[in-house]
């Protein structure tokens, strides 16, 4: 995943989402989506259909999480045979690895930790509709055709169950200047799992992202002692599927 260029082609379809607006690019995917700012307060995503989440998930779970944490407000969604889009209002903040952000990762890694926790203490388990669990995940990457190895059949006990975000890497985060989180973005794979799940991938992401040595830093942040064997079995579960 990286900031594309200032230079980098508008697809047809966003440059017809965007009407009149100006485009900034902001962020290209693994799979070849592009997320743009327009400067009428938009944020538009689009992509090639994939099997493995969908604008139209994320456009759901947004609105249902929205009662309860802060998360960008759809405007519109849709998708055609061969690719999706996916329209938001516009937040403060900045992507936790902006490079504002990556000069000061201590304050960014800290933020990051906070709001993952505060995320899964304030969506309801109870009254979400969506799994992110083990058997989903092995579920999910079967109709893909990935192979996951056999020993990630085999998970840890459940610590605690929450509703997880379902991609907590950095860049899915935005922060305020002063290093307060404003909102949660990219929630395609919301669901409950252990928490887990979710503390892997995020505390794997500050190594991508700032360099080495955040990890644990992260951990602390979240409130929770590290679990070397959790943290082991879902990074090797996110880096399988």
């Amino acid at each position: 995943m990286t900031i594309p260029t200032a230079s980098m082609p508008v697809p047809h379809r966003v440059r017809s989402l965007a009407g009149s607006a100006a485009l900034t690019p902001v962020w290209e995917n693994a799979i070849g989506g592009l997320t743009f700012r327009t400067d009428d307060g938009r944020i538009i995503k689009w992509g090639p259909r994939n099997l493995e989440a969908s604008m139209a998930a994320e456009a759901e779970r947004m609105r249902w999480a929205a009662a309860w944490t802060a998360v960008p407000e759809v405007l519109d969604h849709g998708e055609t045979a061969d690719e999706e889009y996916l329209i938001t209002a516009a937040l403060p903040g900045r992507s936790a690895v902006d490079p504002y952000w990556i000069a000061r990762p201590e304050t960014a890694v800290r933020a990051l930790g906070a709001a993952l926790r505060a995320l899964h203490d304030a969506l309801p388990v109870a009254e979400c509709r969506w799994s992110w669990q083990v058997a989903d995940r092995l579920e999910n990457a079967a109709r893909r055709g990935v192979v996951v190895p056999t020993r990630l059949h085999d998970a840890p006990p459940i610590d605690r169950l929450v509703v997880c975000h379902g991609d907590a890497c950095a860049p899915n985060t935005l922060l305020d200047d002063e290093g307060r989180p404003v909102a949660h973005v990219d929630l395609a794979a919301l669901g409950v799992a252990d928490r887990w799940a979710d503390i892997a991938v995020a505390a794997m992401s500050t190594g991508w992202n700032y360099g080495p040595g955040y990890e644990d830093l992260l951990i602390e942040a979240y409130d929770v002692e590290p679990d070397r064997e959790r943290l082991a079995y879902y990074r090797d579960l996110w880096n399988a599927t």
